[in-house]
């Protein structure tokens, strides 16, 4: 499958897509190891994956990782990336059968998590391994994957092995090639979590690792942490932020999040209002809008956002329009040489643009 690619090197943007069958690509991921940048992103059943070895300037044609009749795409699903090392490991949730339904979204009625590795910047992938070890528990699609950078892996995700919707996870010491025995994360007292709300991981240490969750407590739908070590939970749920956000359904968003020197950052929203915690602040509004993500960059740190199809980005008290309308869904990470690389949907394609500065 080959991309259109268009450069533009003044504003080191380029966009991908939509395929030559005008299928659109949706739901960009983005990852940075080994010098290298990728992108993992879905195509109708398939999943893609594009490289850029000039830290996302221009991107690789994508390469098919792999096709199942239904994959989970929309609303944060879709597949993700993450370097172990030298490998890369991309997950997603698939399934054989389409769900039915008033709230099925498109989504597998038999959907499992599964990962593929390759061991040669995504020329070649393995045999898909399945994660959730109960058959369809994580069909909601709505999943996280992280890596410490030196082979042990968390996957997290939306369960519904029971009745109501827990947060379930699993974890390999060796790349992704297996997976540990599923464990409970964490069971609200009133029976769910946010059932359509996306968790976030991200690495802290060795085989150490913190979740983000939107929980239901007393009407409030806001976001908690929790911490995983080796192999378990290792901390009690604490609240992110100051106030809460007293809601009776599910916003279907769950924020950003990523460890800089050792420490938390998170970018999330509450209610239309878009927050930024960092060890020094415990919450503080940058914008309003959904979809929010951020990055770290020489300390600094990068939260972008959509509000109204206008892809924005926010940094040091200043906010740039990255796209005025169309846009959707957007992705950062901080890159090798500074700055950051922004991704998000639009109009079948996939926009790519660098913001911050280079070193």
């Amino acid at each position: 499958m080959n991309a259109i690619l268009i450069l533009a090197t003044s504003v080191m943007a380029a966009t991908m897509g939509p395929a030559p069958d005008k299928t659109p690509y949706r739901q960009p991921q983005l990852a940075v190891g080994d010098g290298t940048v990728a992108m993992a992103f879905a195509s109708g059943g398939s999943v893609m994956l594009a490289m850029s070895s000039d830290h996302g300037q221009t991107f690789s044609a994508p390469v098919r990782v792999s096709e199942s009749p239904v994959l989970a795409v929309g609303r944060h699903r879709g597949p993700h990336v993450t370097f172990t090392g030298r490998d890369m490991v991309v997950s997603a949730v698939v399934g054989k059968t389409l769900a039915t339904g008033q709230h099925a979204h498109g989504l597998p009625a038999d959907g499992d998590l599964v990962v593929w590795r390759s061991a040669d910047k995504g020329k070649t992938w393995s045999k898909p391994v399945i994660v959730n070890d109960v058959s369809g528990a994580a069909r909601e699609g709505l999943h996280a994957l992280a890596s410490d950078g030196h082979g042990h892996l968390a996957a997290t995700w939306l369960d519904l092995r029971q009745a109501g919707t827990r947060l379930y996870g699993a974890f390999s010491n060796d790349g992704g090639a297996t997976w540990s025995k599923n464990i409970l994360v964490y069971e609200a007292t009133g029976g769910t979590i946010c059932q359509c709300c996306a968790p976030v991981l991200a690495a802290t240490g060795t085989g150490n690792f913190t979740v983000m969750f939107r929980n239901v407590v007393g009407g409030s739908r806001d976001l908690y942490t929790l911490e995983l070590r080796d192999g378990k939970v290792a901390s009690s749920p604490v609240k992110v932020g100051l106030g809460t956000w007293e809601i009776n359904a599910c916003p279907m968003d769950g924020g950003g999040m990523v460890y800089s020197d050792g420490k938390l950052v998170s970018a999330w929203r509450r209610s239309d209002e878009v927050y930024l915690t960092t060890p020094d602040t415990p919450e503080t509004r940058i914008g309003t809008g959904v979809d929010v993500v951020v990055a770290v960059s020489g300390g600094q740190p990068y939260v972008a956002w959509q509000k109204a199809g206008k892809v924005q980005v926010w940094n040091a008290g200043k906010t740039e329009v990255l796209q005025e309308q169309g846009g959707a869904m957007p992705s950062l990470v901080a890159l090798p040489d500074g700055g950051v690389l922004a991704a998000w949907e639009t109009d079948g394609a996939i926009q790519t643009r660098r913001v911050g500065e280079t070193r």
